[in-house]
């Protein structure tokens, strides 16, 4: 089941399983603007990452001396959300803690995404809402991919400012502290199959708030993520696509300790509260 929401630029199209964002249409131009799926490189779209935000270390944590397995960037992309309001130009999902989730998570919350469309630009709200009686740990991130139908070195990207782009290396889908650095002119790197050789690029800290896809010399389209301190950025080799993916936490790294409280740049709330943050794609 799907629900679309427009207005007089975009339509926008969300599965409600995993609220996942599967079409950014312009509708004078009817260009597709999100990665279609091929299961031949990467079958998902636009998937949400929560409670984790890639891989734990034995893809396992414990928490009140119990343990947990929970898979790489959880559970929430492979759940049914119910749709909780509907307008024409924005639609809210909610996924609450159930049997399932608890015996790999064991916190009672709410989980609200929120799609609004606002003249040019595609506005995605999270809430989550700590709905028990002790702590909530969680990560949480976006993983929206972008059809990128040319030949892939004629895009690029363009940072919002101009800054030394250091990124962490992933090994065995973990965090290691091995950095390299984007070569950027004038705040533009190009893009080449051979910067994902080792998986995703993960910026810990980034200046920037923003980041443009450049189609041959045309800005295509923008990812503002200001609310969101890290960001990952990835595709497959070959793979006509590129994901821009705001993060609140990242994947594990082997010195991690395996407690979910003590988790590198986990967000914790206390019971009765709310944590929120958004980012949103510009079609430019």
């Amino acid at each position: 089941m799907t629900t679309t929401i427009s207005n007089a630029i975009l339509t926008a199209e969300i599965k409600h399983a995993g609220a996942e964002l599967c079409s950014l249409v312009k509708r004078a131009t009817s260009r597709e603007y999100m990665w279609q799926a091929d299961p031949k490189f990467w079958a998902k779209h636009s998937p949400i990452l929560f409670p984790i935000v890639g891989t734990l270390k034995d893809n396992s944590y414990t928490y009140d001396d119990a343990k947990y397995v929970l898979s790489r960037h959880g559970f929430a992309r492979d759940l049914t959300f119910d749709l909780i309001d509907k307008k024409e130009d924005s639609a809210t999902f909610s996924l609450h803690s159930n049997e399932t989730t608890l015996e790999v998570y064991p916190f009672a919350f709410e989980l609200q995404v929120k799609y609004s469309l606002e003249s040019t630009s595609l506005k995605v709200d999270y809430l989550v809402v700590n709905n028990g009686d002790h702590i909530l740990p969680f990560s949480i991130g976006a993983h929206p991919a972008f059809s990128l139908p040319l030949a892939f070195d004629r895009y690029g990207l363009e940072f919002e400012k101009e800054e030394k782009l250091s990124y962490h290396l992933l090994e065995n889908n973990l965090l290691t502290t091995v950095t390299e650095d984007l070569v950027a002119i004038d705040r533009k790197v190009a893009l080449q199959y051979t910067l994902f050789e080792r998986d995703a690029l993960i910026f810990k800290t980034l200046q920037s708030n923003s980041i443009t896809i450049i189609e041959e010399t045309t800005p295509l389209l923008a990812v503002h993520y200001k609310k969101f301190p890290n960001l990952g950025i990835w595709t497959m080799q070959n793979a006509p696509f590129l994901c821009i993916e705001p993060w609140y936490g990242y994947s594990d790294t082997m010195e991690s300790s395996g407690k979910l409280v003590e988790k590198e740049a986990v967000v914790v709330i206390a019971s009765g509260t709310r944590f929120e943050t958004t980012y949103s794609i510009e079609i430019l």
